[in-house]
């Protein structure tokens, strides 16, 4: 047997229901970490059988990509944007670090399909949104590169592969291009919509900075010496800018985002509070200030509060739309845990909820719906739905510290 440490190499990755009735775990044993005793899960298997599954029905051939959906939907691309894409890249990592054979390498170099050398009159390269299955297009994205970014540099330290460092470096100097000093600072959700008034994607939001803080933080960590101080205060502007700009005082948790005409979009979703528990975690962890980790667990207590209750009678249940964004607070609860042992009733909640959808919310082939309630499908058939899963299972498995044969 093969045991398996929990390794804190993952991705630090919701919206806001209507739902009624809060819950809390209460009287559940936050030190049995399986879901509450009901039945036996084995996270990693249930993570696997996900896997296989997306293989099986997202393979694009022998492109080494994948389709948007399965069934295809009307308007679908050739391939998968770069966003689903790096949410099955990310549940890879975590199947590898489980001890799984899954062609984890040649799923990271899958990336450089999406790459473009430069767009708009901005010679640096950065990670398209789409691909032709050999070379990148459409917009490039500030949080879809920093999500790369952080995919790259857990695969540096998986599997050793420094070509996996330099290419997160060049990450870096496309977030640098994207800075301004527009509303403050930071940076624009995209490249070719930046301040511009009346539109409504030209924003500043909280899952760009957010996430952008994030994989700077993950770089600094493995970084060159020569590096570590400008991409240090580069993450420390953001994640202030953020606190600044976007943080709800009244309980913690992050605005989506604000338009060009300084406008407050204060629609929540769990991803964009998630990440910045994530970040005060590693600001915590890099620098040894107490604030730091203050911050992550007023904000972390603020999302379990503000997300968790009581939806379409299933009473443990995290938002019933967006899973991937559910995934990241998972995430970040996970992460959380080693110094704030109160996570481990929220990561509790997320395990019967996933259970929940498991038992009662599939198709016919297995795919979990988009709603882990089991009310309804609505976008099962998205990659990006699939992916959630798995990385979910994935995480769970090494938090519960499960061993693989």
């Amino acid at each position: 047997m093969k045991k398996i440490c929990y390794l804190m190499l993952g991705l630090l990755f919701m919206a806001c229901s209507d739902g009624s009735e809060k819950w809390s775990p209460g009287d559940d044993d936050p030190d049995d970490p399986s879901g509450g005793g009901e039945e036996t899960v084995i996270y990693h298997q249930r993570a696997k059988e996900m896997f296989d599954l997306v293989q099986r029905y997202y393979k694009h051939g022998n492109s080494g990509l994948y389709k948007e959906s399965f069934p295809s939907q009307s308007g679908d691309p050739e391939y998968s944007f770069l966003w689903p894409y790096d949410g099955l890249v990310s549940s890879a990592a975590l199947l590898t670090q489980l001890g799984y054979d899954v062609g984890y390498p040649e799923m990271v170099n899958g990336f450089e399909k999406y790459w473009r050398n430069g767009a708009n009159g901005n010679n640096i390269g950065g990670y398209g949104s789409s691909t032709d299955g050999t070379t990148g297009g459409g917009t490039r994205f500030y949080d879809d590169n920093s999500i790369v970014g952080i995919s790259l540099v857990e695969a540096y330290e998986v599997t050793g592969n420094a070509d996996y460092l330099q290419r997160a470096g060049r990450i870096v100097k496309f977030l640098q291009s994207g800075e301004d000093n527009v509303l403050g600072g930071a940076l624009w959700w995209n490249e070719d919509q930046k301040n511009m008034t009346g539109e409504p994607n030209s924003n500043k939001p909280s899952c760009s900075n957010g996430y952008a803080t994030q994989f700077l933080l993950k770089y600094y960590a493995v970084c060159g010496a020569s590096e570590k101080a400008e991409v240090l205060a580069f993450a420390k502007r953001l994640y202030e800018w953020l606190r600044t700009n976007l943080l709800d005082p009244s309980d913690k948790c992050y605005w989506n985002d604000i338009n060009a005409k300084g406008e407050i979009n204060k629609t929540k979703w769990t991803y964009n509070t998630g990440v910045m528990v994530q970040n005060g975690i590693c600001l915590y962890r890099i620098t040894g200030e107490q604030r730091y980790l203050t911050e992550a667990v007023a904000s972390a207590q603020g999302g379990y509060d503000f997300f968790v209750r009581t939806r379409n009678g299933v009473t443990l249940a995290y938002p019933d739309n967006d899973p991937w964004f559910n995934t990241k607070l998972l995430r970040a609860y996970i992460d959380l845990q080693p110094l704030y042992r109160g996570a481990d009733a929220w990561i509790k909640a997320y395990q019967k909820f996933i259970n929940n959808g498991y038992d009662n919310a599939r198709t016919d082939e297995g795919f979990f719906y988009e709603d882990w309630t089991g009310v309804s499908a609505k976008r099962y058939y998205s990659l990006l739905m699939q992916d959630a899963v798995i990385e979910s299972y994935g995480a769970l498995a090494l938090y519960a510290g499960e061993e693989v044969n």
